[in-house]
């Protein structure tokens, strides 16, 4: 379960710091390597399952958005913009 109190943005933030430039490529390896950057992240303690919950969260909410299309094979390996709305 996410908490209420998380603060998305400054997570975002966080996020975003420890990406290398150009990360994440590809729908499903840039959501799997956002996951695993939040499951590196100790301070938060996050199991496997939240950290992915939680970079669906992001998404819906637009901190993280795909670029390309999932669906095409053409676009699937798109960047991803990741955006802590500042």
């Amino acid at each position: 379960m996410i908490s209420d109190d998380l603060d998305l943005q400054q997570l975002t933030r966080d996020l975003k710091s420890k990406l290398r430039p150009g990360e994440p490529v590809g729908y499903l390896r840039g959501k799997s390597l956002m996951r695993d950057m939040l499951l590196d992240m100790r301070t938060n303690h996050f199991s496997e399952l939240e950290a992915e919950e939680l970079v669906d969260t992001l998404e819906a909410r637009g901190f993280v958005r795909f670029l390309g299309d999932p669906a095409e094979r053409s676009v699937a390996d798109a960047p991803w913009d990741i955006s802590p709305h500042t």
